[in-house]
Protein backbone atom coordinates (compact mmCIF):
# COMPACT_ATOMS: atom_id res chain seq x y z
CA UNK A 1 0.00 0.00 0.00
CA UNK A 2 1.03 3.67 -0.75
CA UNK A 3 -0.26 5.71 1.94
CA UNK A 4 0.98 9.45 1.89
CA UNK A 5 -0.96 13.05 2.95
CA UNK A 6 -1.70 15.70 0.33
CA UNK A 7 -2.16 19.41 1.06
CA UNK A 8 -5.05 19.67 -0.95
CA UNK A 9 -4.76 23.00 -2.47
CA UNK A 10 -1.44 23.12 -2.59
CA UNK A 11 -0.58 26.37 -4.72
CA UNK A 12 -4.34 27.11 -5.14
CA UNK A 13 -5.79 29.91 -2.71
CA UNK A 14 -7.51 28.09 1.01
CA UNK A 15 -8.38 31.03 3.51
CA UNK A 16 -9.09 29.00 6.64
CA UNK A 17 -11.73 31.06 9.07
CA UNK A 18 -10.42 29.43 11.85
CA UNK A 19 -7.66 30.55 14.28
CA UNK A 20 -5.23 27.40 13.82
CA UNK A 21 -3.54 26.29 10.98
CA UNK A 22 -5.62 23.98 9.94
CA UNK A 23 -5.59 22.71 6.07
CA UNK A 24 -7.60 20.02 4.02
CA UNK A 25 -5.50 17.26 3.45
CA UNK A 26 -6.06 13.77 0.92
CA UNK A 27 -4.53 10.73 2.52
CA UNK A 28 -3.98 8.05 -0.03
CA UNK A 29 -4.03 4.33 0.22
CA UNK A 30 -2.93 3.16 -2.90
CA UNK A 31 -2.75 -0.54 -3.80
CA UNK A 32 0.46 -1.70 -5.44
CA UNK A 33 0.87 -2.61 -9.01
CA UNK A 34 -0.18 -1.98 -12.50
CA UNK A 35 -3.46 -2.73 -12.38
CA UNK A 36 -5.64 -0.35 -13.14
CA UNK A 37 -8.45 -0.09 -10.39
CA UNK A 38 -11.89 1.92 -8.96
CA UNK A 39 -11.67 4.09 -6.76
CA UNK A 40 -13.57 5.37 -3.14
CA UNK A 41 -12.99 8.84 -1.78
CA UNK A 42 -14.31 8.91 1.39
CA UNK A 43 -15.59 11.67 3.96
CA UNK A 44 -16.17 11.24 7.64
CA UNK A 45 -18.64 12.59 9.65
CA UNK A 46 -18.45 14.24 12.71
CA UNK A 47 -21.58 17.34 12.59
CA UNK A 48 -19.60 19.26 10.51
CA UNK A 49 -17.44 20.18 13.22
CA UNK A 50 -14.53 17.73 13.06
CA UNK A 51 -13.98 14.77 11.24
CA UNK A 52 -14.31 11.35 12.79
CA UNK A 53 -11.52 8.95 13.19
CA UNK A 54 -13.53 5.86 13.30
CA UNK A 55 -15.15 6.24 9.50
CA UNK A 56 -12.08 7.38 8.15
CA UNK A 57 -8.54 4.48 7.67
CA UNK A 58 -11.04 1.69 8.63
CA UNK A 59 -13.33 2.15 5.77
CA UNK A 60 -10.28 2.87 3.48
CA UNK A 61 -8.31 -0.69 4.74
CA UNK A 62 -12.24 -2.39 3.95
CA UNK A 63 -12.28 -0.65 0.50
CA UNK A 64 -8.94 -1.70 -0.41
CA UNK A 65 -9.11 -5.23 0.71
CA UNK A 66 -12.09 -5.63 -1.58
CA UNK A 67 -9.63 -4.23 -4.55
CA UNK A 68 -10.46 -0.73 -4.82
CA UNK A 69 -8.21 2.35 -4.07
CA UNK A 70 -9.15 4.98 -1.31
CA UNK A 71 -8.90 8.12 -0.25
CA UNK A 72 -9.62 9.63 3.02
CA UNK A 73 -10.34 13.46 2.83
CA UNK A 74 -10.44 15.71 5.54
CA UNK A 75 -12.27 18.46 4.59
CA UNK A 76 -13.12 21.87 6.34
CA UNK A 77 -15.57 22.30 9.35
CA UNK A 78 -16.98 24.61 11.50
CA UNK A 79 -16.33 28.29 11.39
CA UNK A 80 -15.66 27.55 7.81
CA UNK A 81 -19.24 27.51 6.49
CA UNK A 82 -21.05 26.23 2.84
CA UNK A 83 -19.34 25.87 0.53
CA UNK A 84 -15.67 25.36 1.61
CA UNK A 85 -16.13 21.46 2.60
CA UNK A 86 -18.34 20.64 -1.31
CA UNK A 87 -15.21 22.64 -2.88
CA UNK A 88 -12.82 20.86 -0.80
CA UNK A 89 -14.20 17.71 -2.08
CA UNK A 90 -14.69 18.74 -5.90
CA UNK A 91 -10.71 19.41 -5.35
CA UNK A 92 -10.16 16.02 -4.39
CA UNK A 93 -12.16 14.50 -6.73
CA UNK A 94 -9.79 16.56 -9.34
CA UNK A 95 -6.81 15.69 -7.74
CA UNK A 96 -7.79 11.71 -8.34
CA UNK A 97 -8.63 12.07 -12.15
CA UNK A 98 -5.51 14.61 -12.38
CA UNK A 99 -2.91 11.46 -11.05
CA UNK A 100 -5.29 8.90 -12.52
CA UNK A 101 -2.31 7.57 -14.54
CA UNK A 102 0.29 7.83 -11.83
CA UNK A 103 -2.14 5.95 -9.54
CA UNK A 104 -3.56 3.50 -11.56
CA UNK A 105 -7.00 4.89 -11.01
CA UNK A 106 -9.83 3.98 -13.70
CA UNK A 107 -11.45 7.50 -13.90
CA UNK A 108 -14.90 6.14 -14.96
CA UNK A 109 -14.94 4.48 -11.39
CA UNK A 110 -14.54 6.99 -9.14
CA UNK A 111 -17.45 6.09 -6.01
CA UNK A 112 -17.67 9.33 -3.09
CA UNK A 113 -18.65 7.52 0.40
CA UNK A 114 -20.10 9.70 3.08
CA UNK A 115 -21.41 9.32 6.66
CA UNK A 116 -23.23 11.44 8.81
CA UNK A 117 -22.03 15.22 8.01
CA UNK A 118 -19.62 13.94 5.52
CA UNK A 119 -22.49 12.32 3.83
CA UNK A 120 -24.55 15.65 3.20
CA UNK A 121 -20.19 16.55 1.87
CA UNK A 122 -20.70 13.13 -0.42
CA UNK A 123 -24.39 14.02 -1.66
CA UNK A 124 -23.50 17.73 -2.15
CA UNK A 125 -21.24 16.63 -4.97
CA UNK A 126 -23.39 14.39 -6.09
CA UNK A 127 -26.20 16.73 -6.49
CA UNK A 128 -24.41 20.49 -7.20
CA UNK A 129 -21.46 19.31 -8.95
CA UNK A 130 -21.88 20.68 -12.09
CA UNK A 131 -22.49 24.22 -10.38
CA UNK A 132 -21.80 27.10 -12.00
CA UNK A 133 -19.77 28.73 -9.90
CA UNK A 134 -17.81 25.65 -9.38
CA UNK A 135 -16.19 26.52 -12.66
CA UNK A 136 -14.43 29.83 -11.51
CA UNK A 137 -12.56 28.11 -8.51
CA UNK A 138 -9.37 27.67 -9.48
CA UNK A 139 -8.09 24.24 -9.11
CA UNK A 140 -11.70 22.80 -9.68
CA UNK A 141 -12.49 21.49 -13.16
CA UNK A 142 -16.03 20.61 -13.69
CA UNK A 143 -15.19 17.45 -15.85
CA UNK A 144 -13.21 16.18 -13.29
CA UNK A 145 -15.50 16.30 -10.38
CA UNK A 146 -18.30 14.34 -11.01
CA UNK A 147 -18.62 11.05 -8.65
CA UNK A 148 -19.67 7.92 -10.90
CA UNK A 149 -21.04 6.26 -7.81
CA UNK A 150 -22.16 7.84 -4.01
CA UNK A 151 -22.32 5.65 -0.83
CA UNK A 152 -24.09 6.99 1.96
CA UNK A 153 -24.09 6.06 5.23
CA UNK A 154 -26.48 7.76 7.70
CA UNK A 155 -26.12 10.75 5.91
CA UNK A 156 -27.44 14.16 7.05
CA UNK A 157 -29.57 14.78 4.24
CA UNK A 158 -32.13 17.64 5.19
CA UNK A 159 -32.84 20.49 6.46
CA UNK A 160 -36.87 20.91 6.75
CA UNK A 161 -38.36 18.86 10.02
CA UNK A 162 -35.91 16.38 9.97
CA UNK A 163 -32.67 18.25 10.57
CA UNK A 164 -29.84 17.69 12.27
CA UNK A 165 -29.36 20.72 13.66
CA UNK A 166 -26.02 21.09 14.80
CA UNK A 167 -24.76 20.38 11.65
CA UNK A 168 -26.86 22.60 9.89
CA UNK A 169 -25.61 25.25 12.25
CA UNK A 170 -21.98 24.71 11.55
CA UNK A 171 -22.42 24.61 7.65
CA UNK A 172 -24.56 28.02 7.63
CA UNK A 173 -25.35 29.33 10.37
CA UNK A 174 -28.00 30.40 12.69
CA UNK A 175 -29.28 32.95 10.52
CA UNK A 176 -29.15 31.56 7.23
CA UNK A 177 -31.44 32.95 4.61
CA UNK A 178 -34.68 30.40 3.05
CA UNK A 179 -32.77 29.95 0.09
CA UNK A 180 -29.82 28.93 1.41
CA UNK A 181 -31.84 26.35 4.03
CA UNK A 182 -33.52 25.03 0.96
CA UNK A 183 -30.40 24.68 -1.08
CA UNK A 184 -29.51 22.55 1.88
CA UNK A 185 -31.74 20.23 1.33
CA UNK A 186 -30.73 17.51 -0.87
CA UNK A 187 -33.74 15.75 -1.48
CA UNK A 188 -35.05 18.56 -3.14
CA UNK A 189 -32.01 19.22 -5.96
CA UNK A 190 -31.89 15.32 -7.13
CA UNK A 191 -31.25 15.70 -10.86
CA UNK A 192 -30.56 13.39 -13.62
CA UNK A 193 -26.84 14.01 -13.15
CA UNK A 194 -27.06 13.02 -10.07
CA UNK A 195 -25.14 9.30 -9.88
CA UNK A 196 -26.48 5.73 -8.77
CA UNK A 197 -26.47 5.87 -4.70
CA UNK A 198 -25.85 3.10 -1.99
CA UNK A 199 -28.04 4.15 1.45
CA UNK A 200 -27.67 2.57 4.39
CA UNK A 201 -29.21 3.93 7.86
CA UNK A 202 -30.49 2.59 10.99
CA UNK A 203 -34.16 2.77 12.57
CA UNK A 204 -33.12 3.69 15.65
CA UNK A 205 -31.24 6.34 14.89
CA UNK A 206 -32.18 9.08 17.69
CA UNK A 207 -29.58 11.84 16.25
CA UNK A 208 -30.01 11.62 12.14
CA UNK A 209 -33.57 10.46 11.69
CA UNK A 210 -33.92 7.69 9.53
CA UNK A 211 -36.41 10.24 7.04
CA UNK A 212 -33.22 11.57 5.80
CA UNK A 213 -31.95 8.81 3.92
CA UNK A 214 -35.51 8.08 2.91
CA UNK A 215 -36.74 11.43 1.70
CA UNK A 216 -33.02 11.33 -0.48
CA UNK A 217 -34.03 7.36 -1.77
CA UNK A 218 -37.53 8.85 -3.15
CA UNK A 219 -36.09 11.76 -4.44
CA UNK A 220 -33.83 8.96 -6.84
CA UNK A 221 -36.64 7.09 -7.20
CA UNK A 222 -38.57 10.32 -8.86
CA UNK A 223 -35.77 11.33 -11.10
CA UNK A 224 -35.37 7.54 -11.86
CA UNK A 225 -31.43 7.14 -10.45
CA UNK A 226 -31.03 3.30 -9.46
CA UNK A 227 -30.24 3.08 -5.81
CA UNK A 228 -30.21 0.30 -3.23
CA UNK A 229 -30.93 1.01 0.13
CA UNK A 230 -30.75 -1.08 3.49
CA UNK A 231 -32.67 0.09 6.77
CA UNK A 232 -31.55 -1.56 10.02
CA UNK A 233 -34.18 -2.37 12.39
CA UNK A 234 -31.67 -1.60 15.38
CA UNK A 235 -28.82 0.21 16.12
CA UNK A 236 -27.67 4.29 16.90
CA UNK A 237 -25.91 6.58 14.87
CA UNK A 238 -22.37 6.62 14.05
CA UNK A 239 -21.68 2.83 14.29
CA UNK A 240 -19.22 2.80 10.87
CA UNK A 241 -18.48 -0.51 9.79
CA UNK A 242 -20.41 -1.60 13.40
CA UNK A 243 -17.78 -4.21 14.44
CA UNK A 244 -15.50 -4.85 17.07
CA UNK A 245 -12.82 -2.04 15.11
CA UNK A 246 -15.26 0.73 15.23
CA UNK A 247 -16.36 0.20 18.25
CA UNK A 248 -16.52 3.50 20.74
CA UNK A 249 -16.88 3.39 24.28
CA UNK A 250 -17.73 -0.30 25.06
CA UNK A 251 -20.78 -0.14 22.35
CA UNK A 252 -21.23 0.00 19.12
CA UNK A 253 -21.09 -4.13 17.77
CA UNK A 254 -24.06 -4.95 15.76
CA UNK A 255 -23.34 -8.05 13.42
CA UNK A 256 -26.78 -7.32 11.62
CA UNK A 257 -25.57 -3.55 10.77
CA UNK A 258 -22.14 -4.97 9.92
CA UNK A 259 -23.32 -6.70 6.90
CA UNK A 260 -23.59 -3.16 5.33
CA UNK A 261 -19.74 -3.12 3.66
CA UNK A 262 -20.23 -6.50 1.87
CA UNK A 263 -23.53 -5.17 0.40
CA UNK A 264 -21.90 -2.27 -0.45
CA UNK A 265 -18.70 -3.80 -2.40
CA UNK A 266 -20.99 -6.31 -4.15
CA UNK A 267 -23.06 -3.36 -5.22
CA UNK A 268 -20.31 -1.27 -6.29
CA UNK A 269 -18.18 -4.55 -8.27
CA UNK A 270 -21.53 -5.03 -9.84
CA UNK A 271 -22.13 -0.79 -10.90
CA UNK A 272 -18.38 -0.34 -12.20
CA UNK A 273 -18.41 -3.81 -13.90
CA UNK A 274 -20.43 -1.96 -16.40
CA UNK A 275 -18.88 0.81 -17.09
Amino acid sequence: MINKTIDLWGKFPYENKGNDDFRPTLDTYLLKGDKLRGAVLICPGGAYAYTSLREAEPIAIKFNAAGFHAFVLYYSVAPNKYPQALLDLSRAMCILRENSKEWKIDVNKIAVCGFSAGGHVAASLGVYWDEPYLKGVPGIEVSKNNPNAQILCYPVITSGIFAHENSLCNLIGDNANESLKEKMSLEHNVSEKTPPTFLWHTFEDNSVPVENTLLFAQALRNKKIPFELHIYPEGPHGLSLANEETREEGKGVYPNVATWMDLCITWLTNLFSKK
